[in-house]
């Protein structure tokens, strides 16, 4: 049984998610910039505005500029700390993304939050839906782009509305996040 102390930076975190993911759903203004603005219910943050970066500009992924510079704040302030991996769906290698995990380093749990993002091109993209489909994964089209899945059945409780760690394939670039929901926070990398 966990004390009072150990749950604190769950509930912290919990509650950073939840107001991240509602906050975004309600969509930003033109005026909104990233902030972070405190409530009984802990910090509440603004999904980022998505501007269009040409490629030759993008900056290199790191796993503090793929996610709103709040939330990776609110994530160190609570001792998270990040580990950085290379962009893998299956078998394939993105070599020019990034995969991260946050996490509370100092303790074993399963309570890490996963986000990524890559550049891809069209063949690869198909290539890596039809392995993630091959291997039970579900996909759902809509206008954002693919969505690929993990198969509900597998989730045993996580993820809201039944979906855990999910893709979305767009034009040029693939993101990765624990939950669909999670997607809203990944975006490409900001300079």
């Amino acid at each position: 049984m966990s004390g009072p102390r150990e749950r604190a930076p769950l509930v912290a975190v919990g509650g950073i998610l939840i107001a991240s993911l509602l906050t975004a759903c309600s969509g930003p203004t033109p005026e909104t910039v990233p902030s972070v603005a405190e409530s009984a219910a802990g910090p509440t943050i603004a999904a980022p505005e998505t501007t269009a970066t040409p490629a030759s500009e993008t900056p290199d992924p790191t796993c503090e500029n793929i996610i709103p510079q709040a939330t990776a704040d609110d994530f160190t302030s609570i001792g998270w700390v990040t580990q950085q991996e290379p962009f893998r769906i299956g078998a394939i290698a993105l070599e020019e993304g990034i995969q991260c995990k946050w996490g509370d380093q100092k303790i074993a749990s399963d309570r890490v939050q996963i986000f990524g993002w890559a550049p891809i091109d069209e063949a690869t993209a198909a290539t890596a839906q039809k392995e993630l489909v091959a291997s039970g994964w579900k996909v759902e089209v809509d206008d954002d782009g693919t969505y690929v899945t993990e198969n509900p059945e597998w989730l045993g409780g996580r993820g809201v509305d039944g979906y855990g760690l999910t893709y979305l394939f767009g034009d040029g670039f693939v993101k990765l996040a624990d939950t669909r929901q999670s997607l809203i926070l990944v975006d490409a990398p900001r300079g």
